[in-house]
This record gives structure tokens, C-alpha cells and sequence, in this order.
């Protein structure tokens, strides 16, 4: 899959590329079914909000489940980001984030390069954050809010906040963003489940509260150029991994394909096992 002039165009200017319905509802039903099992483990891998203990963001999907370890070697994800970015990728971080219904928290205001360059000596804001909408995203279930073109002041001052939620976070202060927002506007990425949406490690985010009785979950890989490699090792490897080789694409039927090998129950551990799977 390539990006057309537009779509570069449009990621240039704004910060952020979106794909509607990009992968079909079969897909997008596998990449689902598997989360029940892996939100149930209690391991550091899961962080939970402070007052519901819901799964906030889940981290290491792609060493944890099949399915996963798949869809970070999409082709509809990866080419496109290597187009991008010009040169071969590594998979720098997989987590889903979630909003749980009627109590999922809020991501402040942050640019992603922040924490990268101050937790994990990432040189240059060149990584990318491909997402995909396992659920439905709408206006009412706290969607991810850009400022568009924020990403070309490049690297903003940010202080790390780990009071407000489980999760800690460099954040911006409030003017900065009141300014970024008087020039840019903001934007909320909505859409149906399946859409992609591709943006990168300086464009201003964050997100609100779940409001609504519809959970908001979202997958995100943030791949890296192998040149821009992280220099330091503060967080743990599941969380910012250390492993640097190139991602290699599967095929492009390649999480269809694991359905018609699997059968139905692809939430099984022991079926996946016994076909070569991993959770």
C-alpha cells in the first residue's frame, strides 16, 4: 500500500494521514476477540486506571498473541510508513490503549517525542504512531484530538505529570497549547472500526474522558527508523523495545489467513500453541 500525493500532502501540513475502514470487520474481529484474554493478565505489562482497574493500555501485544505479532507486520501499515520515513523501521513500541465505557481516563496534552527523547534517548522526532481503531471511535468516547500543523514547531518544553493518571506522561503546559490551538485548530480523529490512522512523534494530542456507554479501544505500533534507535534503557523492554531489526511485511492476507488456519476459537492459548501461535 502506498500513500498517495495527497495523502502526502495532507501529512505534511496537517501531521496525521486517516484510512476509514482500512482493515475489514473480519479482521478487525480477531485483533478484538484476543483482547479479553490478554486484559485478564495481571502482569506489569497491563496498566490499569487508578479508580476502575480497567485496562488503560495493554504493552507487548506482539509477544503475547499471534494476531498481534502479525499485525505489526502488516503491509498496509508498514509500507506506508516506510514511505514516510524514507528507510527500513523497527518496532519501537505495541500497546492498545483503551477507554473504558463511562470511566476511561484522559491522555493529556503531549507531543509522543517528549517521553521518547527524555525516557528513552531517541535522537530525532522521526517515529511514527500507526493506529487502529478496534472499536468504533466517535465524538461521544474520548477520540484522539490533534492540533494539525502543530508538529512543524518541532519539540516543545514538556514536564513530566505522573499525578493525574496511573499512566506518567511529559506533558505541555496550558498556554502553549491555548497558543497551538489559536493557530491550528483541533481536529478529533473519528471513524469506524478498521480505520488506520498514521502520525507522527511531534503533532500536539491527547484525548478526553469516556463519557459514553462504548468503550474506545485503539492498537498502536510505533515504529522507528533503525538509524534513530534508541541510546538509553530506562523503561522496561516491553514497554520501548530493544530489539532493532528491520521489520519484514507478511502478506497481506496474513491475519485472514491465521483465521482459516485456527479455526473459529482464536482466543484458545492451547489452539494457537498447537498450530505455532504465541500468547
Amino acid at each position: 500500500m502506498k500513500l498517495t500525493d495527497a495523502q502526502l500532502r495532507q501529512f505534511n501540513d496537517d501531521g496525521f494521514v486517516i484510512f476509514p475502514g482500512l482493515f475489514s470487520e473480519s479482521e478487525v474481529s480477531l485483533m478484538r476477540d484476543e483482547l479479553p484474554g490478554l486484559f485478564a493478565e495481571r502482569c506489569d505489562e497491563n496498566y490499569r486506571e487508578k479508580e476502575s482497574d480497567e485496562v488503560r493500555s495493554a504493552f507487548g501485544l506482539h509477544l503475547r498473541s499471534e494476531v498481534y505479532r502479525r499485525l505489526v507486520r502488516h503491509p498496509r501499515l508498514i509500507e506506508p510508513a516506510r514511505q514516510l520515513c524514507g528507510e527500513d523501521l523497527y518496532i519501537m513500541q505495541v500497546k492498545v490503549n483503551v477507554k473504558a465505557a463511562f470511566s476511561g481516563d484522559i491522555w493529556q496534552w503531549h507531543q509522543d517525542f517528549s517521553t521518547h527523547q527524555a525516557e528513552d534517548g531517541v535522537p530525532r522526532p522521526a517515529p511514527l504512531n500507526i493506529h487502529v481503531f478496534i472499536d468504533e471511535v466517535n465524538e461521544f468516547n474520548g477520540p484522539l484530538t490533534f492540533i494539525p500543523g502543530s508538529h512543524r514547531r518541532g519539540p516543545l518544553a514538556a514536564s513530566l505529570d505522573a499525578v493525574t493518571t496511573s499512566y506518567p506522561l511529559w506533558t505541555l503546559d496550558q498556554p502553549t497549547v491555548t497558543e497551538l490551538i489559536a493557530n491550528g485548530g483541533m481536529f478529533s480523529a473519528k471513524g469506524p472500526p478498521g480505520t488506520v490512522l498514521i502520525f507522527g512523534d511531534t503533532l500536539v494530542h491527547g484525548s478526553s474522558v469516556n463519557i459514553s456507554p462504548w468503550r474506545r479501544a485503539i492498537f498502536s505500533l510505533i515504529a522507528n527508523p533503525v538509524s534513530n534507535a534508541q541510546t538509553t534503557n530506562r523503561r522496561p523492554e516491553w514497554i520501548h523495545h530493544r530489539d532493532f531489526t528491520p521489520i519484514e511485511c507478511l502478506g497481506d492476507d496474513c491475519l485472514l489467513d491465521l483465521a482459516a488456519s485456527c479455526g473459529a476459537d482464536l482466543a484458545n492459548p492451547a489452539q494457537l500453541a498447537a498450530r505455532g501461535g504465541s500468547r
